[in-house]
């Protein structure tokens, strides 16, 4: 295996970061790379709040419920760590997932895999999009995993109220 090759992935558990983890795996075995997940995590609160009343304790609890977090992202993708794919698994504390993301995929020759997913506005506004960001500041090929047309559908399903329909489905209506 090429010690240098590596493709590295976002990852938060939503489900848009489920597929681009799964593309991230296919793309690790293709080119017989190290998968290196990236989970960015922060003080509850914020980082200027943390630094204002510190309390190791609960940075500790955090960390670990970021390190589950990124287990649980695994184990809902694959039913655990995929077999025949080194992965090293990595936290990284930064409020800016996309800059732990840039920062983490360093390399020329590294890849990063990133999520599209639909963010809320207001998340949008506050924090900015973590593909945006990678696109405009990455030093490496970025690829960017669209939602797939069942996540839009239950994303618009969800917005709307109304029944879940796929492009191109039939629907069985009831006669009342």
């Amino acid at each position: 295996m090429a010690e240098s090759a590596r493709v590295v992935v976002g990852v938060s558990g939503s489900l848009s970061s489920l597929a681009a983890l799964h593309r991230a795996v296919a793309e690790a075995r293709q080119r017989d790379a190290v998968l290196v997940p990236v989970l960015a995590w922060h003080a509850v609160g914020g980082e200027t709040a943390y630094r204002t009343a510190p309390c190791p304790q609960l940075l500790t609890v955090w960390e670990e419920a970021a390190r589950r977090r990124l287990d649980t992202a695994f184990e809902q993708a694959f039913g655990g760590f995929p077999a025949g794919v080194r992965v090293l698994p990595l936290l990284v504390r930064d409020e800016n997932p996309g800059r732990a993301l840039v920062r983490t995929a360093d390399r020329p020759d590294d890849l990063l895999v990133v999520s599209t997913g639909r963010q809320g506005r207001l998340r949008r506004i506050l924090h900015g999009s973590v593909s945006r960001y990678c696109l405009a500041h990455a030093r490496c090929t970025v690829a960017a995993v669209p939602p797939s047309e069942l996540l839009e559908a239950l994303e618009r399903a969800a917005d709307s109220g109304e029944p879940m329909t796929l492009p191109g489905a039939w629907t069985a209506r009831t006669a009342a």
